[in-house]
């Protein structure tokens, strides 16, 4: 698919998720458009805040375990990355793994290019293949690859999807890793709300600024006339979801356009912008089993804020057990 084609499907995409979301009896918006250039680089200085601990603690967890993920990632085994981002964890596994190739894919072009010709120049040895792909929904991989492959899935962004979400996703990676294939999954854990609810609601407005950056991608892609000023950001914990909700609310009776609708909103209405789902270890592998993976191993951190899960394709492998 061409550059002009996949940019065609991607606004088609985005209008018929906003006109599908305004429309339902509680507004709601993807979180995957979060992630424009503009929202990828807000994203980015988020997760150098000092409330927003999910990053370096994920990182830290990387640092510590870093060769033992590494012989669990597979040397030179080709590395998958969904949501690549700027791939700033995936420069640990690059070079402690040295996989053979690495196919980064995300759904922003420009960010995605970016990051491909970073890595490429700091990584000569390994082929970076980038795909642009919304990893929500079936894509292809490349032609010609190994049979055997690991995904590498940080973040937490798993968290982000609602439970029939999680299990087609599971599925996909299985075809993706291939027969014998692994996965590292990041999962954000359970842990008390004075830590959890400051990362998705900072002191320097950097989360309600890429919260309403949606709003400004709607109005600059989709031509709506969303009065950005009159939504405030606002962080949510639903105690039932295990999860902190991000949510846009309107400050007065409005009316947004879009595509010659009309979507009305009453003041103190919200959008529901993203879901960041709390793990529980145990109840994270059955749902991975369920869906044909084995839970080989696992690291977490000293506090048990974070872990990053590996999972295999099929029998565990010998010598190894949960932890």
């Amino acid at each position: 698919m061409d550059t002009a084609t996949e940019a065609l499907t991607q606004a088609d995409r985005f209008l018929d998720d906003v006109l599908a979301g305004l429309s339902a009896p509680r507004k709601s918006l993807p979180c995957r458009w979060l992630y424009d250039h503009r929202g990828s680089e807000l994203f980015e200085a988020i997760t150098r805040l000092p409330e927003y601990y999910p990053t370096r603690t994920e990182l830290a967890i990387l640092d510590e375990h870093l060769a033992e993920i590494a012989r669990f990632v597979g040397h030179g085994a080709p590395l998958l990355e969904y949501g690549a981002g700027s791939a700033r964890k995936t420069e640990r596994l690059l070079a402690a793994a040295q996989p053979s190739l690495y196919i980064p894919v995300d759904i922003s072009a420009d960010y995605l290019a970016e990051t491909a010709v970073r890595l490429q120049s700091r990584f000569p040895g390994t082929a970076v293949l980038p795909v642009v792909a919304d990893f929500m929904a079936p894509f292809a991989l490349p032609e010609g690859l190994p049979p055997q492959r690991t995904v590498f899935f940080p973040g937490s962004t798993v968290g982000n999807l609602a439970d029939a979400e999680i299990d087609a996703l599971l599925e996909r990676m299985r075809g993706h890793a291939g027969p014998g294939g692994r996965a590292l999954i990041g999962i954000d854990l359970v842990k008390p709300l004075a830590v959890l609810l400051p990362a998705y609601a900072d002191a320097a407005g950097i989360t309600a600024e890429f919260n309403r950056n949606l709003l400004a991608r709607a109005n600059r892609e989709l031509g709506a006339d969303f009065d950005i000023a009159a939504f405030n950001h606002e962080a949510r914990w639903n105690a039932t979801a295990s999860a902190v909700e991000m949510h846009l609310v309107s400050t007065r009776m409005q009316r947004v356009r879009i595509a010659g609708r009309s979507f009305y909103f009453r003041e103190g209405e919200t959008i529901h912008t993203e879901t960041s789902r709390k793990f529980e270890l145990g109840a994270f592998a059955a749902r991975a089993a369920a869906a044909g993976w084995a839970t080989d191993c696992s690291w977490t951190d000293p506090h048990g804020w974070f872990a990053l899960v590996g999972l295999s394709n099929g029998a565990q492998s010998p010598g190894r057990s949960p932890r």
